[in-house]
């Protein structure tokens, strides 16, 4: 029997647009941004300078990454006041819109992994690896380790979203290795396996939840069919299921603080089960 394909139902019943439509403006902010960054080396208009570790907008607002100042602080390095004030702007924003749409909305290697589910997909591929969520936690606190045992920032050697965004602009060299190993990752040993098992950048700003104010709720729950397109596209489908598949009087907002606010689940459904909406 040929695996259903998510999201073909969506598409007949509401349009490819409408089908596609959180898809396309995740795709016009992540290269919008990384456009952005470009526009200043390439055409001397400097909107945005430096890294999306660490940045300054409009020569005035710092940006800081929050694993970055986490690491610099266990090698024993002293931040500069710009620096905090960039961790604080950082945390600041991500609380209200939730930590993890950094991965979704802005960071670059989203665009490999997104494409190596798609292929996963397409091309029926079970997955031949299993490892726990909580290994990218276990990877982030290996990496501060290793940053206090070294006293140097290790991440950023090897950080992909730095790889990639200094890749574009000086030429990628070995780091396409880095980039490919990633997509043949996801689209061939485990689907998701990056961002979904493995990222401590994910898993970093997965702890930033304050007070989030933009949530999926699955304000359509009773509409449920099952045909199961919203977890298949899903890159942690483990957030949809307490909201989707409660008991009566249950929450309907996806509370976890892995959802990515991607609104793939809000394009997939061919019965508008979910949409974004305030917290409350």
């Amino acid at each position: 029997m040929k695996q259903r394909i998510a999201g073909r139902e969506a598409v007949a019943k509401k349009g490819w647009l409408r089908a596609h439509k959180w898809l396309l403006f995740r795709r016009i902010s992540q290269l919008g941004i990384l456009g952005l960054f470009l526009l200043g080396p390439l055409a001397g208009i400097w909107v945005i300078s430096g890294t999306l570790s660490a940045s300054t907008v409009l020569g005035f607002l710092p940006l800081t990454d929050p694993l970055l100042l986490v690491q610099s602080l266990a090698a024993g390095h002293l931040p500069e006041a710009v620096a905090v004030f960039g961790f604080i702007a950082v945390l600041a924003i991500y609380s209200l819109i939730g930590g993890r749409t950094y991965c979704a909305w802005v960071c670059p290697v989203n665009l490999v992994t997104d494409a190596a589910a798609w292929t996963n997909r397409r091309l029926e591929l079970k997955k031949n690896l299993s490892l726990s969520k909580s290994t990218r936690y276990w990877l982030l606190g290996f990496i501060i380790l290793l940053c206090a045992a070294t006293g140097s920032i290790v991440w950023e050697l090897v950080n992909p979203v730095t790889v990639l965004q200094r890749g574009l602009l000086f030429g990628m060299g070995l780091g396409w290795l880095l980039i490919a190993a990633i997509f043949v990752f996801d689209a061939f040993v485990l689907r998701h396996g990056w961002c979904g098992h493995l990222c401590p950048v994910g898993a970093a700003y997965s702890l930033i939840r304050f007070a989030t104010l933009l949530r999926v709720k699955v304000a359509g729950r009773a509409r449920c069919t099952d045909c199961m397109d919203c977890f298949a596209v899903c890159p942690e489908p483990q957030v949809i299921r307490p909201a989707l598949k409660g008991g009566e009087g249950s929450a309907t907002v996806i509370a976890s603080a892995n959802c990515l606010n991607c609104g793939r689940c809000i394009d997939v459904c061919p019965q508008e089960v979910f949409s974004f909406a305030k917290r409350t």
